[in-house]
C-alpha cells in the first residue's frame, strides 16, 4: 500500500473514532428504553413543579402534659382529657403532599389521625388536618427532608369533642430505591392544646411519633 492509500485508511479510521461517540449519544437520546439519568447525584434531583406523595403508619408516645396534672373524676366526666396516658403506645397514620417550589423548599397538605388509650380504658381520637413546609438534604441516594406543619384538628374523648389547633416539626430519613419511590422513616414531636375558658382544665399534649414512611415522586 502507498503512502497515500495508508493516509487515507488512516484518516478514515480517525473520522469513525471520533462519529462513534456522537453517534452512541444520539441513539441514547432517541430511545425511550434509556434511564433518564435520575441517579446523577451531583446535581438536584428536584425541580420547581416536581411533588410528592407521602404515605406513613407508626406510633406515637405520649410525652410532656403541661397544666391540669391532677384532673379529678367530675372533670374527666365533663370531657377533660385525663393526661395519664397508658403505655407503651397509640397508632397513627399520615397522608401528606408536597409541592417544591425550589430544589430545597416545599410548601404542601397534610391530613392525619392518631388512637392512644387512657389508663381508664378509654381511647382518645385526634385528627389534624394542616399545612405544610420543609426543606430537605441530599446525599447520595439518601434524602433528610425537615418541615413544620400547623393547623385545625378535632379530639373525641368518650361522648365528648374538641376542636382546635396543633403544629408538629418532622424530620425524615429516606433510600431513594427508584426514580419513583423512596422509603424512609420519620420523627414527629406534635403539640396538642386543648384550651377551654376554664383554665384549671386546660391541657398542653405533647406527643412522639415514630412512623415507617414511603414517598411517591411524580
Amino acid at each position: 500500500m502507498n503512502n497515500t492509500g495508508a493516509n487515507i485508511v488512516r484518516f478514515f479510521f480517525i473520522i469513525l473514532l471520533i462519529s462513534f461517540p456522537v453517534t452512541l449519544f444520539a441513539q441514547q437520546d432517541d430511545d425511550p428504553s434509556i434511564e433518564d439519568g435520575w441517579d446523577d447525584y451531583f446535581t438536584d434531583l428536584y425541580m420547581r413543579g416536581d411533588q410528592t406523595f407521602i404515605i406513613s403508619l407508626g406510633t406515637l408516645f405520649p410525652t410532656v402534659f403541661i397544666g391540669n396534672v391532677a384532673a379529678s373524676d367530675e372533670d374527666i366526666k365533663k370531657g377533660v382529657i385525663n393526661p395519664n396516658f397508658k403505655p407503651p403506645v397509640g397508632g397513627t397514620g399520615l397522608l401528606a403532599y408536597n409541592y417544591y417550589l425550589h430544589p430545597k423548599f416545599f410548601v404542601g397538605g397534610e391530613v392525619s389521625g392518631f388512637f392512644i388509650p387512657t389508663l381508664r380504658g378509654h381511647t382518645l381520637f385526634v385528627v389534624p388536618l394542616g399545612l405544610r413546609a420543609g426543606t430537605q438534604f441530599i446525599f447520595g441516594r439518601f434524602e433528610f427532608p425537615v418541615s413544620i406543619s400547623l393547623g385545625m384538628c378535632w379530639h373525641t374523648y368518650l361522648d365528648y369533642g374538641y376542636y382546635g389547633l396543633y403544629m408538629k416539626g418532622t424530620g425524615a430519613a429516606y433510600f431513594r430505591a427508584t426514580s419513583d419511590w423512596s422509603f424512609g422513616l420519620s420523627t414527629t414531636w406534635g403539640w396538642f392544646p386543648q384550651w377551654t375558658s376554664e383554665p384549671r382544665q386546660n391541657v398542653d399534649g405533647n406527643f412522639v411519633y415514630t412512623m415507617l414512611t414511603a414517598r411517591y415522586h411524580f
